[in-house]
């Protein structure tokens, strides 16, 4: 069946109102969160290079080429939601990324960037 207007459902998570948790979930989480992290098997999560993502605002680069990029809505409105300089952020953000995959491949890392300024998160 092809998608369309009549059998396509949007549903839409407020963070700032999310849905209350069932007695069943709140248990679940309860008990993951004592557990210690040996006993978590992170088996089937994706592979995420320790948080690189998080050190992705620490720095803002250089002077960069000019590009046109389509982005999501949605992800170009939460980076514009950071305030002034989302651009640099996306491309820390890429970099990062960037980064990560080279660590990850063996291959070499980009030259690290000296820090522009401190980001206010």
């Amino acid at each position: 069946m092809e998608p369309s207007e009549n059998n396509t459902v949007t549903l839409i998570l407020d963070l700032e109102n999310p849905p209350p948790l069932s007695d069943e979930q709140r248990a679940r989480l309860t008990a993951l969160a004592a557990m210690p992290d040996e006993r978590i098997d992170y088996s089937d999560a994706p592979y995420e290079p320790d948080a690189v993502w998080m050190k992705a605002a620490d720095r803002l680069p250089r002077p960069k080429s000019q590009v046109t990029l389509r982005l999501d809505p949605d992800v170009l409105d939460w980076f514009k939601s950071t305030g002034k300089r989302y651009q640099s952020r996306i491309n820390s953000v890429l970099k990062a990324y960037v980064d990560a995959q080279g660590r990850r491949r063996g291959a070499p890392t980009m030259p690290e960037t000296p820090p522009a300024r401190a980001v206010k998160a």
